[in-house]
């Protein structure tokens, strides 16, 4: 696999030209930024139309290409109403393009039925047959393909295995907890061993800690079963936690697509920068070839400011965790660049403070001070300095 962080231009109308509502084109040009993976899963130029309650066309899918590896645990991220969900039914057949392809190795799968493409999805709403036992729910779609009785019963063994679900396929959905019930639909949707899972917004029903539980075990059952999982969610920090890539939607196609690290730490914009986690935006000025300066200090860039020309407005990106608070006049800030400002407010977290400081050109920033630390130092008008830990990053 060799992820990459691609910032997603929007490529060439393809030649096709279809409307909303056209069957797919059976010939499409290809974009040639996106190859097709002999396997995994290749999105060509997807295009999907909808209309509005008031009329309007409002483009879902905006002329979307992706790789996805086999054996990939890929995210698609963002908002409501970005166009990941969509794409996702289009991936399953229960929507249908309006245009472009999408291939799982060389088969071309958008112009097949749901029942012949060689995807499975688990949804939010788990939809377990609640009249059945849990080995029942999971013999279910091996049994509507007659499959042999002794290789269901041996595949339905080995599917609560490895949900950890064993010793519970005697038991009704109703006598499980919301976890176990999400793992029966998991072990239901594995059984058939599809090339590719689908899960769309599968733990949103879970409460936190169940959350957090369920994210664990769903990286190890896509590890161990090696089957790509396309996962949609607009919770930030389970696409960081579970994604080998990801791709942050906004207005119908995916603004960045990379690793959890490249995609945090190097955003390509301002929606993404601002999107994954918390952020402070600061108005900044380039000073020289990798120089910016921010409230009159001046301060270290990445290769982000390299295409702005010096004396041109920016805007510096900067997380909270990469700035530390120091008493005025601090050694630890002597010979650094610093921001110097006066602590505003200070919220307890738990794990963390978060303590919002006034600079002294009047921009606000906000940093977490962790425990154990110097109460005074954060009250509110007490004076301070910024350290800002690595390169400053510009965005869009």
């Amino acid at each position: 696999m060799n992820p990459q962080t691609t910032p997603v231009t929007k490529p060439p109308v393809a030649a096709s030209g279809a409307s909303a509502g056209a069957a797919p084109s059976a010939v499409i040009s290809r974009d040639p930024a996106v190859e097709r993976r002999e396997s995994g899963l290749t999105i060509n130029r997807a295009r999907k139309t909808f209309i509005s309650a008031e009329g309007k066309q409002v483009k879902a899918i905006d002329d979307v290409s992706l790789a996805i590896n086999s054996g990939e645990f890929f995210i698609m991220l963002g908002p409501s109403g970005c166009g990941k969900t969509t794409l996702l039914r289009s991936i399953g057949g229960m929507e249908t393009l309006d245009a472009g392809e999408i291939y799982i190795g060389n088969q071309r799968i958008d112009q097949l039925p749901p029942y012949e493409r060689p995807v499975n999805t688990v949804f939010q709403s788990y939809a377990l047959f609640p009249h059945m036992s849990v080995a029942d729910n999971v013999a279910f779609g091996l049994e509507m393909e007659k499959k042999p009785k002794s290789e269901i019963r041996s595949t339905v063994a080995d599917m609560l295995d490895l949900v950890h679900l064993a010793d519970m396929g005697a038991r009704r959905p109703s006598q499980l907890s919301g976890g176990q019930q999400q793992r029966v639909a998991l072990a239901r949707a594995l059984a058939k061993k599809p090339k590719v899972l689908l899960l769309d917004e599968s733990l949103s029903a879970l409460d936190f800690k169940l959350r957090r539980q369920m994210q664990t075990e769903l990286k190890r059952i896509q590890r161990e079963t090696g089957i790509t999982f396309i996962f949609v969610t607009h919770d930030q920090e389970e696409a960081l936690s579970m994604g080998d890539r990801i791709a942050v939607f906004h207005n119908g196609r995916p603004e960045q697509v990379g690793t959890p690290e490249e995609i945090y730490d190097k955003p390509v914009d301002r929606f993404v920068a601002d999107f994954i986690g918390d952020i402070n935006f600061l108005s900044a000025t380039k000073t020289g070839p990798n120089e910016v300066s921010i409230a009159g200090q001046r301060f270290n860039a990445d290769s982000s400011v390299l295409s702005h020309a010096v004396g041109e407005d920016l805007t510096a990106a900067i997380r909270p965790e990469r700035i530390d608070v120091v008493p005025q006049g601090s050694p630890v800030a002597a010979g650094r660049p610093t921001l110097t400002g006066t602590v505003t407010d200070a919220m307890f977290m738990g794990f963390d403070t978060r303590v919002h400081i006034t600079l002294e050109d009047g921009q606000t920033v906000m940093t977490r001070v962790a425990p154990p630390f110097d109460a005074e130092l954060i009250k509110p008008a007490s004076r301070v300095q910024l350290v800002i830990d690595g390169l400053v990053r510009v965005v869009e």
